[in-house]
């Protein structure tokens, strides 16, 4: 028998974090329920589509404790609906009904038995390294747009976490773009090491982890093949991608023959205008560098163009060193960089119109961005 109450909205946040996991379509029906549990006087809810596992965990009233799995879905939208107050949650004793009620509203959901629900692993705390939350969401969010999004190269899909002493990066690329970003751990890593997160694993760690600086333990299954982020209230299990990674370093130019500062808001602005233009003509925008005088003070002009819809042309004060260049760069590439920053202020190191640019935040060593450039018949 299961029998607790818990407050409406914490209830339905915790079902919206967790249901995140769910198995959108599956041939295991029960991937589609979210698993309700008492566990140490708490209520945690789980859910898995058996390549991602998220669990939450709510403070709860318990009268009698238990588990069973109910439709993810329709729990969900039930309890969002309702106006505050308490749910009770109650499920007789070998039954796989639940009856829900909160005020003047009630309701049976028919459910699956707890004990077929996927066993979802866990990881000892002698491998885990902490890192500040809002931390980790910033790195996530900065690189994870930079993975690939097909199955062409799976490898690609991922992002390379690495692990060495108190240092971790993430980095990711899709072939044509790359972002590495390097921050500190709250403790050292027993031992050097990387693994390959799946992008949708961290795309969804960054919209469900709490905000602040309170740490997140980030642990690695023993056979390496899971990883495992845990907060007070927050699991999240993943597989992980086998293979090898690129080698990324290798990838970021050391030698520039042009330098350029510029105003990352301008430059973000200036990118969506021509990028408007390009739309029809493959995103290309073009990056037309022009030197100053004596004072350095130049001109970066962002134009986009299609022979069908027109031009634009958008220039921008910027700090000029080494001689002119022009290059272009697909928009999107530009705009998903410079909408992860919040710098104010952004630079660019170019080559040559052929050759891979590099971007980084004035402020800030630990953030490099590599873009290819494209080359269009006109």
């Amino acid at each position: 028998m299961v029998k607790i109450s818990a407050s409406q909205e914490h209830l339905s946040h915790a079902l919206h974090v967790a249901g995140r996991a769910v198995a959108a379509r599956s041939p295991l029906p029960i991937t589609t329920n979210v698993l309700l549990v008492t566990e140490e006087g708490r209520l945690r809810l789980s859910a898995t589509n058996l390549d991602i596992a998220i669990s939450a965990w709510l403070d709860a009233e318990i009268a009698d404790e238990g588990a069973i799995t109910l439709p993810s879905r329709l729990l969900s939208e039930f309890v969002e609906t309702l106006s505050g107050g308490v749910v009770d949650i109650s499920v007789k004793a070998g039954g796989h009904s639940a009856h829900v009620t909160s005020g003047r509203y009630e309701a049976t959901i028919r459910g699956m038995a707890a004990d077929d629900f996927p066993v979802i692993p866990t990881a000892g705390d002698e491998t885990a390294v902490a890192v500040p939350a809002g931390l980790l969401k910033e790195m996530v969010e900065q690189v994870v747009f930079a993975a690939a999004m097909d199955d062409t190269r799976p490898i690609l899909t991922g992002a390379l976490a690495t692990f060495s002493g108190q240092s971790f990066s993430l980095a990711a690329t899709d072939g044509f773009r790359m972002a590495m970003r390097s921050g500190d751990l709250e403790n050292a890593a027993s031992g050097d090491f990387s693994v390959i997160i799946p992008g949708r694993t961290l795309a969804e760690l960054a919209k469900i982890v709490p905000d602040g600086d309170d740490p997140v333990e980030i642990a690695v299954t023993p056979n390496r093949n899971q990883i495992v982020f845990r907060t007070t209230d927050l699991n999240v299990v993943s597989r992980l991608i086998e293979g090898s990674y690129p080698n990324l370093k290798g990838l970021v130019p050391t030698k520039f023959a042009t330098k350029v500062v510029v105003s990352r808001d301008d430059l973000l602005k200036a990118t969506k205008m021509a990028s408007y233009f390009s739309r029809d003509n493959s995103n290309a925008i073009t990056f037309d560098i022009e030197p100053g005088g004596e004072a350095g003070v130049g001109v970066l002009a962002v134009t986009g163009a299609a022979a069908e819809l027109g031009e634009d042309r958008g220039e921008l004060d910027a700090v000029v060193n080494g001689g002119g260049a022009k290059v272009q760069f697909n928009s999107r590439y530009v705009s998903d960089l410079l909408g992860a920053l919040d710098s104010q202020q952004v630079g660019l190191e170019i080559t040559g119109p052929n050759s891979a640019a590099v971007f980084r935040p004035i402020d800030s060593v630990d953030y490099t961005h590599v873009i290819m450039p494209m080359h269009t018949t006109r």
